[in-house]
């Protein structure tokens, strides 16, 4: 059976036992600040468990793209080396909401697995929650009965806390769950060892393949469990696992889902897939590499060297990092894999086929500059073993410099360092990497206490901010949290005027007040769709009433620079293409900053085009025009755009301005008026076919322009009052490059008659000539002096001092052969001289340069310079 029937008759089946299908989410997650990716199939269900959204449909199924590469379910080391880890993997999976539970669950999954799959029963094992002393939970016997309806109870098998009961995080909804198992082996391996004593054990061929949990606790903040007021099952299937079941192949990579992707490299690398280990391996780290890498990037989220793009950048260096070590590729070949991705998952998952363009040159673009990185790495080994040619191990220090700074992977210093006979000093290395964590764990430390609930909560918070910026609230609950060193406390209303982070538009600010107190909230974010105002302290009195107020200024200010990021978008399209579309906002009360596809830098023209356009409308005046509840097929029958990466609901909210027809919830100015002006201060690339426009608009215009009128009317003094300031500035540039020339003609000459008497001061010191010299001469053509000068003196140990334009500088130059006969170092003599300045430098091992502040060490530093040689 393919692949793609495979996913269909999952989907077919739930849908004939009354499942709602729904759409994957996005894989990269948005407005929760506790996952950066989709890492489960309930992922995009999780306002519904914690109770604040209801849910739609009481039933339902789906495929959901998930990545596991970080924090708890880390399984990107294990990919490529075994046959069933995945960065990206789908997650077939069946949801209910407080209809049916553990009855059902197990009887359709055994139904589909054996009657619809026609998986061998005989192959097959479950396992069943075992109690738990600790949380005063029994053994799941309600589970263990109702298998024993399909399968011998032999076959059934208690399993621990660890492997079968299922918890969100260290707090909220979790539950037992029963696994259904499948022994994949051969007849001889199954008469060795029993199925049984392999469950749970890291046989690559005794499986996991199907989890159902039964969601009925709520964990804590204390770790106690409380029931839940509804029950709920949740479970997930691994799309690739049961391919690889139901294909009859002995690995996921085996598989049609993976083997169009492995041959096409196996055909770019010009190796067989199945001839050597360590090429295998590559071919399926970059097979599933890729497939992680086009899906975040089609769901919005670009490499970068920040948080989710950072893991994105990460997950595709180490696809290039396999192919140049194990496949001999030496320029970009990932992104020529892609159009059998596309070909394979573009029908299910259309955003892949929308984005393919975009996504392969974002790929080409950071294999360009990771192989440009691993070049340079290897230079740096390089120089460091030719610095230290004595010692026989890399030290670990410095294998985590190339790792931490330059990207340069620990197994590829390995491997060049066996090349030359040499070791890592690994305990050194996972020290170094160990404080960087330790680092980086105490950075994101945040403690959060449980939510005290103060009355019975509706399903969610209304928000009213759309028609006011004020309302009478009462708090619904609070929590307190700590970071750092700050505590602060999240409250919850019954209905808020305040607007929550999301869709790039910040929150808002104000305050709550009554007769007896005002407490400030300094923020408003959104959590798994939960209106959250960030306070400094606690109202004194919980359970009184307050008026919630809004600063209306900071509000007024970011909903008309929200509002002029549409009217930018549309202006864009209309200027350089419908190609263009957004690929990120943030707007505040400040500025605006837009982010779109376009491949290449706007011209100067094009700039001034789209912003005269945006002015154009913005003195129109047009109203604004908001449509609420309209469904998303209606909203997009009247013209507005679903943005690839965004979750949509049923419902949606429209806002039209002119021609300019968006889906938005953000906060809008109700004209266009209120916008004033706009005017782009810059237009930059941030990514391979992204780039980025910053802009002001409003008062801040005003306040740019008074600035630039009166740097203009300075210069304009400066030069006299000429009338035509741009010819007299390009006099005055012409005349400032002639005198440099005029300088530098003289600075060379000035250097040429130096050489000699330099050459006559020399020392012959232990078969070392030492020259020492104070020079009036700037730091470029000294450098150009020590080169020359070691063109015409052997064994040349040569340190110049200079002063020029309250700059001192040391330039230390070394003959190679000493380099490499005597271990002189011009890098470590001038770090150490460099002191006697009260400066620092650095540089090669024959040529080296520092800085400093103190010109009176500067014959202290030739003393020092000496002891290297005496």
């Amino acid at each position: 059976m393919q692949s793609s029937s495979i996913r269909n008759t999952f989907l077919e089946f739930f849908q004939s036992k009354q499942h709602q299908i729904v759409a994957s989410a996005p894989m990269v997650i948005k407005n929760d600040p506790t996952l950066m990716f989709t890492n489960a199939g309930m992922n995009q269900f999780k306002d519904i468990f914690l109770g604040n959204s209801p849910a739609k449909y009481s039933r339902i199924a789906d495929t959901q793209k998930c990545l596991r590469v970080s924090g708890k379910h880390n399984d990107l080391e294990e990919v490529g080396h075994d046959t069933y880890h995945h960065t990206m993997f789908e997650m077939l999976g069946n949801w209910s909401f407080g209809d049916y539970f553990k009855k059902e669950a197990i009887a359709w999954a055994w139904e589909l697995l054996t009657d619809v799959y026609k998986i061998n029963k005989e192959n097959l094992y479950v396992t069943v929650f075992g109690g738990d002393e600790k949380d005063g939970i029994p053994k799941d016997m309600e589970a263990y009965d109702i298998w024993k309806q399909y399968i011998a109870e032999e076959r059934i098998l208690f399993g621990s806390k660890k492997d079968n009961f299922w918890e969100m995080g260290d707090t909220g909804p979790c539950g037992p769950c029963s696994e259904i198992h499948i022994d994949l082996r051969d007849d001889a391996e199954k008469q060795k060892i029993a199925g049984k004593d392999l469950v749970n054990n890291d046989h690559h061929l005794v499986i996991e393949i199907w989890n159902n949990v039964f969601i009925e606790f709520n964990r804590m903040a204390d770790s106690k469990l409380v029931s839940l007021p509804a029950k709920h099952v949740d479970t997930g299937m691994g799309f690739e696992r049961l391919c690889m079941v139901l294909q009859h192949t002995k690995s996921n990579y085996d598989t049609d889902v993976f083997q169009p992707l492995i041959q096409e490299i196996a055909r770019l690398s010009g190796k067989k897939y199945g001839a050597d280990n360590k090429a295998d391996i590559a071919m399926r780290v970059i097979a599933d590499h890729l497939r992680a890498v086009s899906f975040a990037i089609a769901d919005g989220q670009l490499p970068s060297n920040n948080k989710a793009g950072y893991v994105i950048r990460r997950i595709l260096r180490r696809a290039v990092r396999y192919g140049y070590t194990f496949l001999d590729f030496r320029e970009p070949f990932i992104n020529e894999v892609l159009p059998i991705l596309v070909g394979q998952m573009g029908e299910y998952f259309p955003e892949i086929k929308a984005q393919q363009d975009l996504i392969r040159k974002v790929i080409a673009e950071e294999e360009i500059s990771f192989l440009k990185t691993l070049v340079y790495g290897i230079q740096k080994f390089e120089q460091y073993c030719q610095q230290n040619a004595t010692t026989k191990v890399i030290k670990g220090n410095f294998a985590f410099e190339l790792l931490d700074t330059f990207g340069f992977p620990i197994d590829l210093t390995e491997l060049m360092a066996k090349e030359k006979g040499l070791t890592v000093d690994m305990d050194g290395f996972s020290k170094a990497m160990d404080e960087q964590k330790a680092r980086s764990r105490q950075a994101a430390v945040v403690d959060t206490d449980d939510w005290v609930i103060l009355k019975n909560e509706s399903e969610e918070t209304v928000f009213v901010g759309y028609d006011s910026i004020t309302a009478d609230v009462e708090i619904v609950k609070y929590r307190k949290v700590k970071a750092k060193d700050k505590t602060f406390y999240q409250l919850v209303f019954d209905k808020t005027p305040f607007y929550g982070e999301s869709g790039g538009q910040v929150g808002d600010k104000g305050i709550i007040y009554n007769d007896n107190e005002k407490i400030t909230i300094r923020d408003t974010k959104k959590e798994n769709n939960l209106s959250v105002h960030i306070a400094d302290k606690l109202p004194e009195d919980l359970t009184a009433g307050f008026i919630a107020q809004v600063d209306e200024n900071k509000r007024q200010q970011t909903a008309n620079n929200h509002s002029a990021t549409h009217l930018l978008h549309e202006a864009l399209r209309a200027v350089l293409g419908t190609h263009v579309e957004q690929k990120g906002s943030m707007v505040d009360d400040e500025r605006l900053r837009f982010d779109f596809a376009h491949f290449s830098k706007m011209s100067d023209e094009e700039i001034q085009k789209v912003e005269a356009m945006v002015n154009r409308k913005i003195r129109e005046n047009l109203s604004l025009d908001e449509k609420r509840n309209v469904a998303i097929e209606d909203a997009q029958k009247m013209g507005a755009m679903a943005l690839f990466g965004e979750k949509y609901g049923d419902n949606v909210r429209v806002i039209r301005f002119g021609n300019s027809v968006e889906l938005c919830g953000g906060t809008h100015a109700k004209a266009t008026g209120n916008i004033g002006s706009i005017k782009i201060i810059s237009e930059s690339a941030i990514a391979a076919g992204i780039r980025r426009i910053e802009a002001i608009t409003a008062d801040k215009v005003e306040a740019f322009y008074n600035q630039q009128s009166a740097i203009l009317s300075e210069v304009q003094e400066l030069l006299k009052g000429s009338k035509d300031i741009a010819k007299s500035i390009r006099n005055l540039q012409e005349e400032s490059n002639e005198l440099r020339r005029q300088i530098a003609a003289f600075n060379k000459e000035k250097a040429g008659n130096l050489q000699e008497s330099l050459l006559q001061s020399k020392q012959l010191i232990n078969g070392v000539n030492f020259i020492t010299a104070k020079v009036d001469l700037d730091a470029a053509t000294v450098k150009d002096l020590a080169f020359s000068l070691k063109e015409k003196e052997d064994n040349l140990l040569l340190v110049l001092g200079y002063e020029m334009d309250g700059k001192i500088g040391l330039s230390v130059m070394v003959s190679e052969n000493l380099v490499k006969d005597k271990g002189l170092d011009a890098g470590k003599i001038v770090r150490l001289i460099a002191k006697e300045i009260d400066g620092g430098g650095g540089g090669q091992a024959f040529f080296a340069t520092a800085g400093g502040k103190n010109p009176q060490g500067l014959d202290n530093a030739f003393a020092k310079a000496k002891t290297f040689i005496v």
